[in-house]
Protein backbone atom coordinates (compact mmCIF):
# COMPACT_ATOMS: atom_id res chain seq x y z
CA UNK A 1 0.00 0.00 0.00
CA UNK A 2 1.15 3.35 -0.72
CA UNK A 3 1.38 6.00 1.93
CA UNK A 4 2.20 9.07 -0.23
CA UNK A 5 -0.35 11.72 -0.20
CA UNK A 6 -1.95 12.48 -3.84
CA UNK A 7 -0.73 15.87 -5.52
CA UNK A 8 -2.93 18.21 -7.13
CA UNK A 9 -2.89 17.04 -10.17
CA UNK A 10 -3.65 13.54 -9.11
CA UNK A 11 -6.91 14.82 -7.32
CA UNK A 12 -7.48 16.44 -10.76
CA UNK A 13 -7.17 13.35 -12.42
CA UNK A 14 -8.97 10.92 -9.81
CA UNK A 15 -12.29 13.62 -10.04
CA UNK A 16 -12.61 13.51 -13.50
CA UNK A 17 -12.49 10.06 -13.69
CA UNK A 18 -15.21 9.38 -11.32
CA UNK A 19 -17.41 12.33 -13.26
CA UNK A 20 -17.27 9.82 -16.65
CA UNK A 21 -19.92 7.75 -16.34
CA UNK A 22 -19.62 3.91 -15.71
CA UNK A 23 -15.43 4.66 -16.06
CA UNK A 24 -16.06 6.25 -12.89
CA UNK A 25 -17.71 3.67 -11.08
CA UNK A 26 -15.27 1.17 -12.05
CA UNK A 27 -12.56 3.08 -11.09
CA UNK A 28 -14.23 3.41 -7.96
CA UNK A 29 -15.18 0.04 -7.50
CA UNK A 30 -11.27 -0.48 -8.15
CA UNK A 31 -9.88 1.63 -5.78
CA UNK A 32 -12.32 1.16 -2.98
CA UNK A 33 -11.40 -2.58 -3.05
CA UNK A 34 -7.87 -2.74 -4.17
CA UNK A 35 -5.15 -3.52 -1.77
CA UNK A 36 -2.21 -1.57 -3.82
CA UNK A 37 -4.67 1.83 -3.91
CA UNK A 38 -3.19 4.82 -1.84
CA UNK A 39 -4.91 5.32 1.58
CA UNK A 40 -6.54 8.78 0.73
CA UNK A 41 -7.79 7.68 -2.83
CA UNK A 42 -9.16 4.76 -1.20
CA UNK A 43 -11.06 6.27 1.16
CA UNK A 44 -12.55 8.81 -1.16
CA UNK A 45 -13.74 5.69 -3.24
CA UNK A 46 -15.51 4.25 0.05
CA UNK A 47 -16.67 7.38 0.90
CA UNK A 48 -18.41 8.23 -3.03
CA UNK A 49 -20.01 4.84 -2.98
CA UNK A 50 -21.59 4.98 0.24
CA UNK A 51 -22.62 8.61 -1.22
CA UNK A 52 -23.88 6.80 -4.34
CA UNK A 53 -25.87 4.18 -2.38
CA UNK A 54 -27.59 7.05 -0.14
CA UNK A 55 -28.19 9.18 -3.03
CA UNK A 56 -29.76 6.02 -5.21
CA UNK A 57 -31.72 5.17 -2.11
CA UNK A 58 -33.13 8.36 -1.29
CA UNK A 59 -34.00 8.60 -5.34
CA UNK A 60 -36.04 5.40 -4.96
CA UNK A 61 -37.87 6.34 -1.71
CA UNK A 62 -38.93 9.96 -3.22
CA UNK A 63 -39.92 8.46 -6.91
CA UNK A 64 -42.25 6.39 -4.99
CA UNK A 65 -43.95 8.89 -2.75
CA UNK A 66 -44.43 11.01 -6.25
CA UNK A 67 -45.60 8.00 -8.32
CA UNK A 68 -47.92 7.08 -5.05
CA UNK A 69 -49.03 10.48 -4.87
CA UNK A 70 -49.60 10.87 -8.80
CA UNK A 71 -51.71 7.22 -8.51
CA UNK A 72 -53.48 8.74 -6.07
CA UNK A 73 -54.98 12.00 -7.56
CA UNK A 74 -55.54 10.25 -10.77
CA UNK A 75 -57.27 7.36 -9.02
CA UNK A 76 -59.44 10.57 -7.16
CA UNK A 77 -59.79 12.27 -10.71
CA UNK A 78 -61.75 8.55 -12.13
CA UNK A 79 -63.93 8.36 -9.56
Amino acid sequence: MHDDELTLGQWIGTIILTMIPCVGLICLLVWAFSGNTQIDKKRYAQAFLIFEVIMIVLTIILYAILGAAMFAMFSSLGA
